[in-house]
């Protein structure tokens, strides 16, 4: 046996000084690679049953209740080791497993959003033209606004009628079920739309939807194909033109998530940002059993267009609920939150070859090379952002080392080249440590997008890690 060869002074140097860039989905073992395929392939089923943020709330509902989660009740004081949950609008979850401190110490607090760009039916938005019934819609969110024509869209949403009943809507999942559209242009004619820059190709105004065709009869009355729509849409949901007024509708790209790849290492999926943290969130908070401080999971909603509004962060539906809590507990509130952490639960743009001149490479997260902690985000000088301290990141780095997580670190593109922010900031105004760690995704904002399966499971690892560290 040839004898194992020892490493030169400046190798083993290397290894103590320098940031370790190798570590990846190589250096798992096959069980842990397997670990991570059989956790995926649950998350691809939440990903198919949850394409809005009202569907996340029921699919995170199913899923907690089934692990024993109760409704909370406020002002009852909950013993170590008790899960409950509690819901805003239906667009809004928050899962606490109570720890052994209770919240005096401050509560480990885990946060993703559910929302996704998309398209919007606007409050009036069925019209009539040239013998075609279209839907108006209002884009959502940043999106390339070219990348939401010509592919198979879903109609998602719920309508509320005025007698106080409300009608869900899903057309477009199933097979037997027809889709909708945004039509293009066929590039023999387009030679003048080609010349616009790329986000002067279609305007918002230009993301109609295709809905219908055929009139209601052979009537000399105008807008007879509309009339059509209206009425199927009255035999099959009762809903009325009014009844738009008072709906969430939403499109969503009609394709299931499936596996990418020859070797199936890679997600292929609507929806990923940010629905790829929510669930690792949601699944360490169902995993957690007993932790010291009171584990914390929220889900929220309006990431992508501010985190405003009554269902987005910068509401104080989680700060009521820590308070209650803290009540209950006879601690001051106020105490309770400055002396919490959190985890804001955010992807991250991976870097991607084919754009490399987007990215700086030393400061990049990869696909597959495990969980991604961001610093900080914003742009233009880190405006718009909450920036984790140095003692915070140190902490975090220490316990997913110590936990073997894979993890690395990244920022969203060039300086100067864009930039984003997350729900961080909002987190961070409150008083409390926080730092983003998500999963790295390729295509981010598309009707694709794509995560690598190891990188999902190892933020399910460091959330549950988080939680348990005392």
């Amino acid at each position: 046996m040839a004898k194992k060869q020892e490493k030169s002074e400046v190798e083993l140097l290397k290894e103590k000084l320098f940031i370790n860039t190798k570590n990846g989905v190589g250096s798992l073992s096959e069980k842990e690679v397997s670990a991570a395929d059989k956790f995926c392939a649950k998350y691809m089923k939440f990903l198919d049953e949850a394409k809005t943020e009202r569907e996340a709330v029921e699919a995170a509902k199913a899923i907690a209740e089934k692990a024993g989660f109760i409704p909370y009740e406020s002002g009852k004081k909950y013993s170590a080791g008790e899960r409950v949950y509690l819901i805003n609008r239906k667009k809004n979850i928050v899962l606490a497993v109570i720890g052994k401190k209770g919240c005096k110490d401050g509560v480990k607090l885990s946060i993703a959003h559910i929302d996704s760009p998309r398209l919007d039916l606007k409050p009036n938005p069925l019209y009539e033209a040239n013998d075609l019934a279209l839907f108006k819609t209002h884009y959502y969110g940043g999106i390339k606004k070219y990348q939401w024509t010509a592919v198979p869209l879903a109609l998602h949403g719920l309508v509320a009628l005025k007698n106080g009943k409300t009608v869900t809507v899903k057309i477009g999942e199933k097979d037997s079920d027809p889709i909708f559209c945004v039509t293009d242009l066929l590039p023999h004619l387009a030679q003048e739309q080609v010349k616009k820059p790329g986000s002067q190709m279609f305007t918002g105004e230009d993301l109609n939807l295709l809905v219908g065709s055929r009139p209601f009869k052979d009537d000399s009355e105008s807008e007879l194909v509309k009339l059509n729509i209206l009425n199927i849409l009255f035999k099959d949901y009762g809903i009325t033109e009014g009844d738009f007024l008072s709906a969430d509708l939403e499109l969503v790209p009609a394709h299931r998530a499936r596996d990418l790849g020859f070797d199936r290492s890679m997600i292929g999926a609507y929806g990923h940002d940010d629905r790829v943290c929510a669930y690792p969130a949601l699944m360490a908070a169902v995993d957690c059993e007993a932790p010291e401080k009171t584990a914390v999971t929220v889900l929220v909603d309006k990431e992508e267009t501010g985190s405003d509004g009554n269902t987005g962060m910068q509401s104080g539906f989680m700060k009521y609920f820590i308070y209650d809590l803290a009540k209950s507990e006879g601690v001051d509130g106020d105490y309770v939150i400055s002396h919490s952490s959190c985890l804001s639960a955010d992807v991250n743009a991976a870097f991607d070859p084919t754009y490399a001149s987007a990215y700086e490479a030393n400061n990049s997260c990869y696909i597959n090379k495990g969980v991604v902690i961001t610093k900080y985000t914003g742009s233009s000088g880190k405006y718009g952002t909450s920036e984790a301290s140095a003692e915070f990141m140190a902490e975090i780095r220490a316990m997913l080392d110590g936990e073997k997580v894979l993890w690395q670190t990244g920022e969203l593109g060039k300086v100067d080249g864009g930039g984003g922010g997350t729900i961080a900031k909002y987190v961070a105004n409150l008083n409390v440590d926080v730092v983003d760690l998500g999963v790295p995704v390729l295509s981010m904002h598309a009707p694709l997008e794509v995560v690598s399966k190891v990188d999902v499971y190892m933020a399910y690892r460091a959330f549950l890690a988080f939680f348990n560290k005392k």
